[in-house]
C-alpha cells in the first residue's frame, strides 16, 4: 500500500509517517524543503526517538519524497495512492489543494478506486476544510465525479512534538503518548484501517475533547509561563500556582465537555491529570514561545479559549480561569511572532475593549468581555527572565 503525506516536518515524520509505516504503507512525503526531500530520497529511512527514560528509537524504512513544487509528480503520486494525509498547518491547506485536485482528476480519468484524504491538523473539521479548497479547483462536473474517487474523513490528532535540533536532520524526538481518531462513517465500506488509529462514528466529541483539553491546557501553560518569564513548558510546570491555573481551566472546559457529550466525569478527570502529566514530561524541552505562538488564531471565536468559554457561559458554568487565560494571551509578546506584534499594536491604538471584540468576537457589555478586561488589568506584563 502507498500513502502520500504532505509535510515532512516533525509531526509528519514523528507521528503520521511513523504510524503509516508501521501499518504497512510505503510513505511518500511531499515537502518544499529541498534538503529534507533529498535526504529522504537518499536514505529511504529516518529515526524517531521517544522522549522517555530509555530513549526508545524506531527506524522508519521504505520512505521517499517529492518536492511540492513538482506539481506533475505530486498529482501522479496522488492518482496512484491508497491514502493521502497532511500535517502542514491549517493555513497551508489552500496551497496544497490544487495538487490534490489534479491528482483526483487523474483518478477520475483512470477509474482508480477511492482514496481517503485525511487532514491531520489541530483544527475542527480539517479534512472538511481541505475538501472545500480542493473542490474550488474542480469544475461542477468533476466535483460530482470526485465523490466516487475521494473521501475526506475528519480526524483528531494528538502528539507533542517540540521544536528540536539534531545533528541528523531527519531525526525526530516525540512524546510516547499519541492519539489519532478518524471519522469511520466517512470511509467506504471495507477501506483498509491504519494500525494505531481509533475509528469512531461521531468524531465531534473527540475533537473537542482533545482541542479543549490538550490544546487549551498547553497554550494556558505557555501564556502563564511567559508572564512569569519561564523559557520552557517544563520549567512552567514546576510552578504549582500555574499548574493549578491550568487544572482550573481544564475543569471549566471539562464541565462543558461532560455536559454536552456525556463523557464520564471521573474518567474525564483522569484524562485531565494524564494531560497535565504529559506537559510535565522531563524528557521533553518545549519552548513557551513555540507553544504560545500565533495568539490571534488561539483567541479566535471557534478556537481553544473563546469557544469553550462561550459554551460554558451559555450553560451557566464557571469561566473565571478561561478569562484569566485569555487575558494572559493578550499579554503574549515574544520577538518574531507576527500575530503577537499585531495584537500588541491593536492594544496600543484601539485599547483593550475593542481588541477583545475584534479578535474574539465577544462584544462589549457581554459578561465574558468584562471579565477578560478585569483579568487583563490585574495581569502585569512579562517578568524578567528567570
Amino acid at each position: 500500500m502507498k500513502a502520500v503525506h504532505f509535510g515532512a516536518g516533525n509531526i509528519g515524520l514523528g507521528f503520521i509517517g511513523l504510524l503509516l509505516s508501521g501499518s504497512g504503507y510505503e510513505v511518500q512525503f511531499v515537502d518544499v524543503n529541498e534538503e529534507r526531500v533529498a535526504l529522504l530520497n537518499e536514505r529511504g529511512s529516518y529515526k524517531v526517538t521517544l522522549a522517555n527514560e530509555q530513549a526508545d528509537t524506531t527506524i522508519v524504512h521504505g520512505v521517499s519524497a517529492i518536492n511540492g513544487k513538482d506539481t506533475d509528480r505530486v498529482a501522479q503520486a496522488i492518482a496512484e495512492a491508497d491514502l493521502v494525509t497532511t500535517a502542514v498547518g491549517l493555513t497551508i491547506l489552500p496551497y496544497i489543494a490544487e495538487n490534490i485536485a489534479r491528482g483526483i482528476e487523474r483518478r477520475i480519468q483512470s477509474g482508480t478506486g477511492p482514496v481517503a484524504v485525511i487532514a491531520c491538523e489541530n483544527a475542527i473539521g480539517g479534512s472538511t476544510e481541505l475538501k472545500k479548497h480542493v473542490y474550488s479547483h474542480l469544475s461542477a462536473g468533476l466535483q460530482e465525479q470526485a465523490a466516487a474517487v475521494a473521501v475526506f474523513p475528519d480526524a483528531a490528532v494528538d502528539r507533542i512534538v517540540p521544536l528540536q535540533q539534531h545533528e541528523d536532520k531527519l531525526q525526530v524526538t516525540v512524546e510516547p503518548f499519541y492519539e489519532w481518531v478518524v471519522d469511520r462513517s466517512a470511509l467506504p465500506e471495507g477501506y483498509p484501517l491504519i494500525e494505531g488509529v481509533h475509528y469512531v462514528d461521531q468524531l465531534g466529541p473527540y475533537i473537542e475533547r482533545k482541542l479543549f483539553t490538550v490544546n487549551t491546557g498547553h497554550c494556558c501553560a505557555a501564556y502563564h509561563g511567559y508572564l512569569k518569564g519561564y523559557a520552557t513548558i517544563q520549567q512552567t510546570m514546576l510552578d504549582e500556582e500555574i499548574v493549578e491555573s491550568i487544572r482550573g481551566v481544564l475543569k471549566e472546559t471539562g464541565a462543558v465537555l461532560t455536559r454536552l457529550y456525556g463523557f464520564d466525569e471521573a474518567e474525564h478527570a483522569r484524562y485531565i491529570e494524564k494531560i497535565i502529566g504529559r506537559f510535565r514530561n522531563p524528557y521533553l524541552t518545549d519552548e513557551v514561545e513555540r507553544v504560545g505562538r500565533s495568539p490571534i488564531r488561539k483567541l479566535s471565536p471557534n478556537d481553544r479559549l473563546v469557544r469553550p468559554a462561550l459554551q460554558a457561559y451559555e450553560l451557566g458554568l464557571g469561566t473565571s480561569q478561561l478569562t484569566r487565560a485569555m487575558a494572559a494571551a493578550l499579554r503574549f509578546d515574544p520577538a518574531g511572532d507576527t500575530e503577537a506584534a499585531e495584537l500588541q499594536a491593536k492594544l496600543q491604538t484601539d485599547g483593550i475593549s475593542q481588541t477583545i471584540t475584534h479578535y474574539t468576537g465577544i462584544a462589549a457589555g457581554h459578561p465574558l468581555h468584562d471579565a477578560i478586561i478585569a483579568a487583563f488589568e490585574s495581569t502585569g506584563s512579562k517578568q524578567q527572565e528567570l
